[in-house]
């Protein structure tokens, strides 16, 4: 009886790894069992680096806070407590979205925490 290789899945395999490898640096690109590594390693990654991404839009987005709070004399602890108690529904994102295109209306943000402060 003939040996049976199972060739064409094994190719199969191989072709995925590799063409996922492809634009990879030297040999990562080209030899199967490092191209191997090379892309479990960039999946791993990818996930990790997903994550990663919001919490540093996330840094951004207080860092301007903050900023544009300094701006108007206040503290970025004393903006978001304000808020709170305000009741106003803005997130971080939209906050500072605010702070940067209108600052007008920034200012009325602050004027409504400053308001509920008291």
């Amino acid at each position: 009886m003939a040996r049976a290789t199972n060739a064409p899945a094994s190719r199969k395999r191989r072709k995925r790894i590799l063409k996922r490898a492809a634009g990879f640096r030297g040999n990562r690109s080209k030899l199967f069992r490092q191209a191997t590594e090379a892309v479990d390693r960039a999946l791993r990654l990818a996930t990790e680096h997903r994550r990663a991404r919001k919490r540093e839009f996330r840094a951004l987005w207080i860092v301007r806070l903050s900023a544009a709070c300094r701006a108007a004399g206040l503290s970025y602890n004393r903006l978001i407590s304000g808020l709170r108690k305000a009741g106003v529904a803005l997130n971080r994102k939209m906050l500072s979205e605010i702070a940067i295109r209108d600052p007008e209306g920034f200012q009325q943000i602050v004027a409504q925490v400053r308001g509920s402060a008291g």
